[in-house]
Formats: structure tokens, C-alpha cells, sequence
């Protein structure tokens, strides 16, 4: 066996060869490994001995290595260092992985070994864990659509594999779109700039092969030039590229691959009995409904849209007093609202950024993470995906917990946003295996790397994944780890953001890149002052984003998504000046798979968690009050997915929250 992605990896900790794999390896490894997992699955399956969970749940439980190492790898260098033959081969890829998990799910003889082990689960003696296993697996069964028959179970495996093909083929266009658009700038285009914004533009022209700077549609590359540049021109030049990524026509637009992949949804709930794909998704979850979502984000909705309308006057009156006449226009947004910044918090961006080094932020996160929990991180040298990707060591009292892989500087191959992923999980059975995590970002290069206050909170909100990853301590690998419900997976992350607003954190991290001296206590000030600065303008593009998702998954599916789209902003009042954060055409987070459909207001509900379970460390009197750090882990961070989630925050804090922290964490309370 000379394929390195099938070998039994003897590398430190297990991690993948790096540095022997090559593309041409994916496609020969993938196929051994299907017909291995085939095997492994039909043996399940075929099995003659009385069902039970040892030989049916816990044999599902068992990993297939060769699928798991080949789609760890895969799916890693896929978003984080795509290249042509990567993307032919994930197009390829998807049908034939979406296929492959449709049969199991379908596989009559498995389903009823399944149904034979939950009909007697009662006498069983299982473990809580194993309980909680055993009905999360029947549930997957069941919503997989193994109970269907006939024509209703053949248009069910149709609709997983086509919507694995849109999914996939959406992500590329996006990322093609964002790949493909530059603005080149002049010398006299960076007239104005700070230095920061004026490095991350040279850095951007050599990414993209210039022999200038250039501004990119990576969101640290472009939002920092939309607040900075005087050049209304260039401005609206580059605000409207962003906007349009995915609608530009031709090959790469996805609003006609929008309205099939919601289409195929609402059959696809159709088939298994629900009246709308937002009833069958959310059944799973927390808000458990439709209305329950809706709700939550009306209530954000009001207040907010009536700070951002207030704003909007202030901002309006600050772009006539420069002679420019009409209207506020979302390429106008950011830049007054800066020069508003400076001028009422006394904070200028460009004063501030020399203190958020790239280097002393994963510092500071690392450091918050020893302080609360013990962890211990040391730089390791080993063969990785890319130049770029630095690993550590994680440990406690000397024992290994984890390796943590950070990828973080933005580049034509990576598709954008933030995100962590585990290349091996944590898990107990059937031996012990510790977790492999990865945050990928996209922050602008420099020397050094300097980060907006937004770039350094979305570090903590990824690295606060990672810690869900690394702290997990369950038995099964289908509960180990962000293996929760969506609306909960983002409490840890954006918990463990409020980290960075902890004055001692800033004064011993926020160092100048130039004279090493920390922070200034009055900029300190100035910064946590500012922290819920422009939130209305922040609150409204995000719930406008939510809501519209929400409308597009229930009841029929729109034909025309643009036009539902326009239709649910006109009726919730959206202001005039600020855009959906994601528009239809540019929503990975819904359209590149299901992860997020019907479910972008997890952010928001699990922000309702974050700010009143700060709030407890708050009421203990330390951001790092150990026996809240302690609570924290071993009620949150360790238990993954064995337990409801509403329990598992009553076990932390004693009660479900409501809507008031919120609501004050982002300065919009009464």
C-alpha cells in the first residue's frame, strides 16, 4: 500500500504527511476507502446475531481509518488551499460522498437492526451517554429518510446527491468571484490611507501577482478601505464588487442554483412529512420552531433598526457638511461612521491596530486559555498544508490534550470567512484518540500582521471553537466536541470573544508593534467605551441576513430568491444605507450546505447564552474565577453533544436566559 493517505500515519501525534501527499493520491484513496467503509457498514448490516448496541450502534461507532484520514485531508486542503485539480476533484467528490452516506442511511436490513436496538432500549441498561447516542442515531436514520420506501426513498437519495452538487459548485462560484476581482490603486489612490490599510494593499498586489497595491474582496483587505479612503469613487467601485460576488452572470452566479437547492429542500422535508424545510431543520434544535426564531430576532430587530436609523441622520449630516448632497449610500457607511468614531470616542482605528499584533493575540488567546483551564501550547515543527499554517502542542499538567493548527492569513487559494475544523475528534472508543484542530482565517499579511478590533475578536470567537474541540471528553465521536445543536456551537466561541475586552488581557497583550509599550490606559478606555460603537448598523446586516433565511425555508420555496429576498427587507423596513451581510448570491453559510439553513440566527440565540453566562463570571468577581472556569468546562466545553443543550446551560448557570442580556452586551436595552 503506497498511497500515503491509506497508510497507518507513524508521525508525531498522528497527523497527516503533509509533505508526501499529492492530489493525484485523492481520488484512487477515496475509492479504496468507500469500498472499505461499504464493508465495513454491510457487515453491520448483514450481521446474524441479535441486535444489540455493541454490535450495531457501537459498531457505526467505529471509525473506518481510510475514510477518515483521506476526508480529513481532503476537505482541509479543499477550503484552505484550493487549486483547480482540488476543485475538479470536490466536484466529483460530492455526488459520489453524498451517495455513499444516502445508502447507508437507506439500507433497510441496517434501519431495522437500528429500530431493534431503540425498540428495546428501555431494557438495555445504557449509560446516559449511550442512551443519548443510541437516539441520536435512530433520529439520523429516520430524518435520513430510511423509513421511506419505493419511489419517495429513490427521489430522496436524487435530492441528497443534487444538493451535494450545488453545494459545491455555489462555494466555487463564490470563490472563483472573490478569486478573480481586484481594484488596482495608483499612488495617488492610497492619498489619505493610514499605513495599515496602505501595507495590507501592497501585500494584497503581490498576492495577486501586481506590481501594485491593490484592494481584494477579502473582508480585511476591504473593509478597513471602505472605512479609510477618501475616494468615494473607489469606494462605491469596491462595495459593489463585494456585493455582487456571486451575481455577476455567466458560470460563476449562484442565484439560479440558490432557488433549486430551496426547491429541493422543501421536497426533501415534503417527503419525510414536514409541512416546511424550516419545521424539519429546526425540530432539532433549541428554538425547536419557526416562531420561536422569528420572535428572538424581532425583538433584536426593533430596537436595532432604530439605533441604525438614528446613525443614519447623524452619518447623513456629516457627508452633506463635505459637500456631498443626496443620500447615505452603503459605500458611505463606514467611512463617516469612522470619522464619527474619532470624533465621539476619540478612537481612530489607525492609532488603535499597532496594538493588535497578529502574534500577540494568539498569545493573549492561548494565555486566556491557560489562565481558565490549564492548557499549555508549544510551537511544534512538522510538515503542514501550506507555508502559512503554524501547530502547537496542547497540554495539561504535562499531559497531551490536542495538536492546534492555525492557519490565518488570507489568500486567493482559501475561500473566505473563518472557520475551525477537527481533523481527528476526541474520543474514547474504541481506544483513545485526542483531537487535531484547525482555525483558518483571513486576515491581511504584514510585517507585522496588524488586526482590525474585529479581526482580533472573530481569533478568540474561532479559537473558542477550538476549545470545545480540545477540552471534549465524551466516549463516541458523533457527540465529541462542536457535535451539538447549531444553535448552540456558537455559545463557546462567542463566550470566549469577551476574553479579549478583559482590560488585564489588552495591557499585558496590546503592545505597540513598533515600541513594545503596552496599551495607554486612556486608548484602553476609548476601546472598551466604543465596544457597542455602530451596533445598530452591526445588528441590523446580520438580522436582516437571519430573517431573510428564515423566509426562504418556510412555507413554498421562493422561485425567484432575489425577489423574496427584496420582499422580506421591504416588509421588516430594511435601512436604506446598510446591506444584508450576506446576500443571497454570497450565503455559503446557507447554500454551500445544510449546516446554517434555517439556522443563521444560532448566532444570535446562542448570544443570548454568551452575554448572561459572562455574565456569571462577572458576578463572581473574575473574568478568571476558576470555579466559573471549572463550571464552564465541565458542563459546556467537556460534554459535547450527551446532553440536551438547554440542560447542559441549566447545569452552568442554573436557568435558561432571556433576551435583556443581549440586548444590553450590544447597547440596544431601553
Amino acid at each position: 500500500m503506497t498511497n500515503p493517505l491509506l497508510k497507518d500515519w507513524q508521525t508525531p501525534f498522528g497527523l497527516a504527511p503533509f509533505s508526501e501527499i499529492s492530489d493525484a493520491d485523492f481520488a484512487p484513496a477515496l475509492e479504496a476507502a468507500l469500498d472499505a467503509h461499504k464493508d465495513q457498514i454491510e457487515a453491520i448490516a448483514t450481521n446474524t446475531e441479535a441486535p444489540s448496541f455493541a454490535n450495531v450502534i457501537e459498531a457505526l461507532e467505529t471509525p473506518c481509518q481510510p475514510l477518515e484520514q483521506v476526508l480529513s485531508v481532503f476537505f482541509t486542503v479543499a477550503g484552505a488551499d484550493s487549486n483547480p485539480a482540488r476543485e475538479a476533484l470536490q466536484r466529483e467528490f460530492s455526488p459520489k460522498l453524498a451517495a455513499h452516506f444516502s445508502a447507508i442511511t437507506a439500507n433497510k436490513a441496517l434501519y431495522a437492526r437500528v429500530q431493534a436496538v431503540w425498540n428495546k432500549r428501555d431494557t438495555l441498561d445504557l449509560t446516559d451517554e449511550q442512551a443519548r447516542v443510541l437516539m441520536l442515531t435512530h433520529r439520523g436514520f429516520v430524518r435520513g429518510g430510511a423509513a421511506l420506501e419505493g419511489a419517495d426513498d429513490q427521489r430522496m437519495q436524487e435530492i441528497k446527491g443534487r444538493l451535494a452538487t450545488l453545494g459545491t459548485s455555489f462555494t466555487q462560484n463564490l470563490l472563483a468571484d472573490e478569486r478573480e476581482w481586484f481594484l488596482p490603486l495608483t499612488e495617488d489612490d492610497l492619498e489619505g490611507l493610514p499605513e495599515f490599510v496602505v501595507s495590507a494593499a501592497r501585500a494584497a498586489g503581490v498576492e495577486k501577482g501586481q506590481d501594485g497595491p491593490v484592494v481584494t474582496l477579502s473582508r480585511s483587505v476591504i473593509t478597513p478601505f471602505l472605512q479609510f479612503s477618501p475616494r468615494r469613487d473607489l469606494r462605491e467601485a469596491a462595495f459593489k464588487a463585494f456585493v455582487a460576488r456571486g451575481a455577476n452572470g455567466g458560470e460563476t452566479d449562484n442565484r439560479e442554483i440558490a432557488a433549486e437547492i430551496l426547491g429541493l429542500r422543501k421536497e426533501r422535508a415534503g417527503l419525510l412529512g414536514y409541512d416546511s424545510f424550516a419545521t424539519y431543520k429546526l425540530e432539532t434544535e433549541m428554538a425547536k420552531t419557526p416562531d420561536a426564531v422569528r420572535n428572538l430576532l424581532m425583538d433584536v430587530w426593533q430596537p436595532a433598526k432604530a439605533q441604525a436609523e438614528a446613525d443614519a441622520k447623524i452619518l447623513t449630516e456629516m457627508m452633506h457638511a463635505d459637500g456631498i448632497n443626496g443620500d447615505l449610500e452603503p459605500w458611505d457607511w463606514r467611512y463617516y461612521s469612522e470619522k464619527r468614531r474619532v470624533a465621539e470616542h476619540d478612537l481612530d482605528e489607525a492609532e488603535l491596530k499597532p496594538y493588535l499584533q497578529l502574534e500577540q493575540m494568539i498569545k493573549a488567546s492561548f494565555a486566556c486559555a491557560n489562565r481558565l483551564f490549564g492548557l499549555e501550547f508549544s510551537p511544534l515543527d512538522v510538515p503542514l498544508y501550506h507555508k502559512d499554517c503554524r501547530a502547537w502542542e496542547v497540554t495539561r499538567g504535562g499531559q497531551h490534550v490536542a495538536v492546534f493548527i492555525g492557519d490565518y492569513f488570507a489568500r486567493g487559494s482559501k475561500r473566505s470567512g473563518a472557520w475551525c475544523s477537527a481533523m481527528r475528534s476526541q474520543a474514547k472508543f474504541p481506544e483513545v484518540q485526542t483531537p487535531i484542530v484547525i482555525n483558518v482565517c483571513n486576515f491581511a499579511a504584514g510585517e507585522p500582521a496588524l488586526l482590525s478590533w474585529d479581526d482580533a475578536r472573530t481569533l478568540f470567537h474561532e479559537f473558542g471553537h477550538a476549545l470545545h474541540q480540545m477540552l471534549s471528553n465524551v466516549t463516541y465521536e458523533s457527540i465529541s466536541g462542536t457535535s451539538v445543536a447549531r444553535d448552540f456551537v456558537e455559545l463557546p466561541s462567542q463566550l470566549y470573544e469577551h476574553w479579549l475586552e478583559v482590560p488585564e488581557v489588552l495591557q499585558d497583550f496590546a503592545l505597540h508593534a513598533e515600541t513594545g509599550k503596552a496599551m495607554p490606559e486612556d486608548l484602553l478606555q476609548k476601546v472598551l467605551g466604543a465596544a457597542t460603537y455602530d451596533m445598530g448598523f452591526q445588528t441590523v446586516e446580520y438580522v436582516a441576513s437571519a430573517l431573510v433565511d428564515l423566509a426562504f425555508h418556510e412555507g413554498e420555496a421562493a422561485r425567484d430568491p432575489m425577489e423574496k429576498q427584496a420582499e422580506v427587507l421591504a416588509e421588516i423596513g430594511m435601512p436604506n444605507a446598510i446591506k444584508m451581510r450576506h446576500a443571497t448570491p454570497q450565503f455559503a453559510h446557507v447554500f454551500s450546505g445544510d449546516g446554517y439553513s434555517s439556522g443563521y440566527y444560532s448566532y444570535m440565540w446562542s448570544e443570548v447564552m454568551d452575554a448572561d453566562a459572562f455574565a456569571a463570571f462577572e458576578e463572581a468577581g473574575s473574568a478568571f474565577d476558576q470555579g466559573r472556569a471549572e463550571a464552564l468546562e465541565a458542563c459546556i466545553l467537556s460534554t459535547g453533544g450527551s446532553q440536551d443543550p438547554a440542560d447542559l446551560y441549566r447545569a452552568f448557570r442554573g436557568r435558561l436566559p432571556g433576551v435583556e442580556a443581549l440586548l444590553k452586551g450590544r447597547g440596544l436595552a431601553a
